[in-house]
């Protein structure tokens, strides 16, 4: 490859060497133009990348996976995973490739990963592509997640690739770069699980270890410490989305990670008007995957990592199960606790009061919120006018007594509308407004899209002049359904 795109980058097939059993080496397909259209030159500098190298034919090619960087072996993951409640034995990496591990100048280990590069073995048919607008989707919204501080992979860039690729009509193609702090998921484990082979079993789970939680190494029981540690990063993590009303969509055991980072930006959407049943994907009929049911289908998809796990918990088979289950067990406590914290720094609450307090607050405010469908985001970015004195961007939001004695009781606490201002957005990806972006650059207009980037990547400060994506959806807007591009 060109010393020039990746001069100061290292890069390693960790992964493929520690678990080849589980990694098919692979090529991206050829592309006949590809031209970077979004990149991320802060996270590109972050890795020792040089944004221009990048932006170059050859980084165009590394970026569709075109040109393997030295150091690299690219391969296709294998996983299985449980999709909507059903058992699939083979899953893996369809359309996409771990070019391989690259070195962080903090010494820190990422991957990069390419989503639309070409079919894999794991394509089960598909044409192992990706349309433009479901990559820039992906692009857009897990940047907006990485600035408001909620664990996720992150988009490095979507890159045109000169080829249509055929959905509901053509569609010109492209690739998402993404980084992660590994691909490992629950998914991964079953697969590993189902083989029957315990030392691949065991690799895997040290792999893990290693990568995500090394403090488990050192624990009595390693194995253990590590879904124990699982558990913590997951019950973070979907408390964080549960805080902002961020609904994923898709929560297969193949899409929820070892890490706790949040992956696959497929039919996700974050909730305008407050309803608990919320489900945006088109493919979620029996809403399994609904706002209200997320906590749920994590802890479901735990135990199933859980399961994976008893044959290294201890060599009792009834032990190892009790000892899974209190694990999984204590994922509702871990929950509640990270929610409440949330909760209070959204209600600005300091630590003088009582969480039972906290908890009273946020029960008598959901119903009403629910009551009188009113926007979560901007309710809650309203707050902080009302403990200075202004009232009317609250009432505009909604009305009636219940509100105002609950304002009262919520004012009496003494609120800090500072610490709100730096917890609720001004700011998120609005899903009319997504669509907005998506469209216009489609026309082959990127400037809605760059103006949105840049709002929701910076969220917490208003901007005068753009009230417009700061506001609650057009009433006529919706219902709104997300598809996952495949």
């Amino acid at each position: 490859m060109s010393s020039a795109v990746a001069s100061a980058i290292t890069f390693d097939t960790v992964f493929a060497r520690e678990l080849p059993e589980m990694a098919i080496p692979w090529r991206a397909e050829e592309f006949p133009a590809p031209e970077v259209l979004v990149l991320g030159e802060a996270l590109a500098l972050d890795l020792g990348f040089d944004p221009g190298q990048l932006r170059s034919p050859d980084g165009a090619r590394l970026l569709t996976g075109g040109l393997v960087p030295a150091g690299a072996a690219p391969v296709a993951q294998a996983y299985s995973g449980h999709q909507f409640g059903w058992y699939s034995p083979r899953l893996g990496d369809g359309r996409a490739l771990l070019i391989g591990e690259l070195r962080r100048p903090d010494g820190g280990l990422v991957d990069l990963h390419l989503k639309g590069s070409g079919p894999t073995p794991f394509a089960r048919g598909g044409d192992g592509l990706a349309a433009l607008a479901p990559m820039l989707r992906e692009y857009l919204i897990s940047e907006a997640m990485h600035a408001l501080t909620i664990p996720t992979t992150r988009a490095l860039a979507v890159t045109t690739t000169g080829a249509t690729v055929h959905r509901s009509g053509p569609q010109s193609g492209a690739v998402l770069a993404r980084i992660a702090s590994s691909h490992l998921r629950v998914g991964s484990f079953q697969f590993a699980a189902a083989k029957g082979d315990t030392a691949l079993l065991r690799r895997l789970a040290d792999h893990a270890i290693d990568r995500h939680h090394p403090d488990a190494a050192a624990a009595k029981n390693p194995y253990l410490a590590l879904l124990t540690g699982v558990v913590r990063v997951q019950a973070e993590l979907i408390a964080r989305w549960m805080l902002v009303g961020f609904i994923h969509g898709v929560m297969n055991t193949d899409n929820m990670t070892i890490s706790g980072q949040t992956i696959d930006y497929g039919p996700c959407a974050f909730m305008d008007a407050f309803d608990p049943a919320t489900v945006f994907s088109s493919i979620d009929e029996t809403g399994r995957y609904s706002y209200r049911n997320q906590p749920v289908a994590a802890e479901w998809n735990l135990a199933r990592f859980a399961e994976t796990l008893i044959p290294l918990l201890a060599d009792d088979q009834d032990e190892a199960v009790s000892l899974a289950e209190a694990a999984v067990g204590g994922f509702r406590q871990r929950y509640s606790a990270a929610w409440t914290a949330g909760m209070r720094a959204k209600l600005g609450l300091s630590g003088t009061v009582p969480d039972e307090a906290a908890s009273a607050l946020a029960a008598d405010l959901f119903p009403v919120l629910e009551e009188h469908a009113v926007d979560l985001t901007s309710f809650f970015r309203a707050l902080s006018p009302a403990v200075r004195g202004d009232d009317a961007p609250v009432r505009s939001l909604v009305g009636g007594r219940a509100v105002a004695e609950w304002l009262d009781r919520w004012k009496a606490t003494d609120p800090d509308p500072d610490l709100m201002d730096r917890t609720n957005p001004v700011y998120i990806p609005r899903n009319h407004l997504v669509e907005d972006a998506l469209a216009a650059t489609t026309a082959g207009d990127l400037g809605p899209f760059t103006l949105l980037l840049d709002l929701v990547t910076s969220p917490y400060g208003e901007r005068p002049g753009c009230e417009r994506y700061a506001s609650p959806a057009p009433r006529d807007f919706g219902p709104y359904r997300t598809y996952c591009g495949t």
